[in-house]
């Protein structure tokens, strides 16, 4: 077999294969062979009709087209591998020039992965913000933890933004009642913004047994965009009264036995967390940093793929959380075109950080053992919420193990380069990493950093290419 590429673009290639009629010989006679098995010929057993009685009852035609079928996946795999080129999409195959008894000769266009010159990676800066934790942050979390203490007290006045109230609540278009949009002895948080637009503006003010009536949109449903009208009625008024803040609360709310000591942890737990969206940020810089040293031209179809995906992804998180892509814009502070150019973005810098990761991987030739695939399956399954065998099954039925296998390789590769930059704060602080652990402690003699943040991340973009499909 011969083959020649032709490189159509950086991403881009045209292989030509000649096959030698010899080379075709064992297909053809694996095509008489499935072929005998499914005719039945008077005087011959199945599966034993001669190959000339084939011809003449099927015709030569349908055995070549049988055999070229089962030997082109063959020749195109082996022509990939002369050309030292990866695939990264189904090709378009075509032959171009076949006769009996004389050589096959086909084209198949692909994408490739492009060749990419590595700049030197071992030694990359990179600059994150620094890590605080105010007296405000600590106060936050813990007047939330209070108010999983308070408790509600009928009051017997109109309600008032932070109230809790019981309504019974209908809307409807044209005179009929909307199909999903009927509720009673609903308790709901006045200004909580967690239902309909224009309920909190109707509730406040509004005494037991009194009735509002207003104009809003659906945001779910059959009249997603159209106006309903919405009657809601208060049943019940509650103030939320809180507990005092004093070390009996915090002997109530936790294991501590003074309110400072109570401060004292929150205020850990929410330097753990920084610490880990430090870590996180220091990661993506320096992804960022190396992403900038280098031009890696992309599959404008692999582009284009992902876009659409995680335009699928967003539209369905939007549809079960009840919110329109309108409102979304809205509370991003986004128009559509800003919304799109920064999606394309993030998917492009994605995709790139991609193939430098794999690039990397392969320099360093990096391997995956049995424990770290099966310990890296788990750990999906987990965050999906799905049973790890199962997982783990379906992951070997499709065919994805090498998907996974991929994503431990980059994970590895993205470690690396965190493992030899030097990154800082904005203070000019050296940011600790080598023993970061995976709850935000800092240990000794630890990995640099917690290699399951490192592995879940190694797809994403310098910025956190997820965070638009996150309604």
């Amino acid at each position: 077999m011969k083959s020649a590429v032709e490189t159509l673009s950086p991403t881009r290639a045209k292989l030509t294969v000649e096959v030698p009629f010899e080379e075709l010989k064992p297909s053809l006679d694996a095509a008489y062979q499935k072929i005998a098995k499914q005719i039945n010929v008077p005087g011959f057993r199945r599966g034993k009709v001669p190959p000339q009685v084939i011809d003449r009852q099927v015709g030569r035609g349908v055995v070549l087209d049988e055999a070229i079928n089962e030997m082109l996946p063959k020749a195109y795999v082996e022509a990939l591998t002369e050309n030292n080129l990866t695939p990264l999409a189904q090709p378009d195959i075509e032959v171009t020039k076949f006769e009996d008894n004389e050589a096959l000769e086909f084209t198949a266009e692909v994408d490739v992965k492009p060749e990419i010159e590595l700049p030197a990676y071992d030694a990359l800066a990179a600059s994150v913000e620094d890590l605080a934790v105010s007296d405000e942050d600590v106060t936050e979390q813990v007047d939330a933890l209070r108010e999983r203490f308070g408790t509600l007290i009928d009051v017997e006045r109109a309600a008032q933004d932070g109230d809790f109230v019981v309504i019974d609540l209908v809307a409807t278009n044209d005179g009929e009642v909307v199909d999903g949009a009927e509720i009673a002895g609903f308790s709901y948080k006045v200004g909580s913004g967690g239902m309909i637009e224009g309920l909190d503006a109707a509730l406040v003010g509004a005494g037991v047994d009194e009735e509002k009536t207003f104009t809003t949109q659906l945001v779910a449903g059959d009249l997603v965009g159209q106006d309903v009208e919405v009657k809601v009625k208060v049943t019940q008024v509650q103030e939320q009264e809180l507990p005092e803040l004093d070390d009996d609360f915090a002997q109530e709310a936790s294991e501590f036995d003074t309110l400072e000591e109570l401060r004292e942890d929150v205020r850990e737990r929410l330097t753990r967390g920084k610490r880990l969206e430090q870590a996180a940020a220091a990661r993506d810089a320096v992804l960022e940093t190396l992403l900038e040293q280098v031009e890696i031209p992309l599959p404008e179809a692999m582009v284009t793929e992902e876009l659409n995906a995680r335009r699928a992804n967003l539209e369905q998180q939007l549809q079960m959380s009840g919110v329109t892509l309108e409102k979304y814009l809205e509370d991003e502070s986004q128009t559509l075109e800003e919304f799109e150019a920064d999606l394309e973005r993030r998917v492009r810098d994605a995709v790139a950080a991609q193939f430098i990761l794999d690039e990397i991987a392969d320099k360093e030739e990096m391997g995956v053992d049995q424990g770290e695939l099966t310990q890296h399956m788990i750990r999906r399954a987990q965050q999906s919420g799905q049973d790890p065998q199962e997982f783990v099954n379906h992951m070997f039925e499709h065919n994805h193990v090498p998907d996974m296998v991929q994503e431990i390789r980059r994970g590895k590769a993205l470690q690396l380069l965190v493992e030899g930059a030097e990154v800082k704060d904005e203070s000019g602080n050296v940011v600790e990493l080598k023993n970061l652990r995976g709850d935000g402690s800092i240990g000794e003699d630890e990995p640099e950093a917690p290699e399951a943040e490192l592995e879940e991340s190694a797809d994403e973009a310098p910025e956190d290419a997820e965070e638009t499909t996150e309604a």
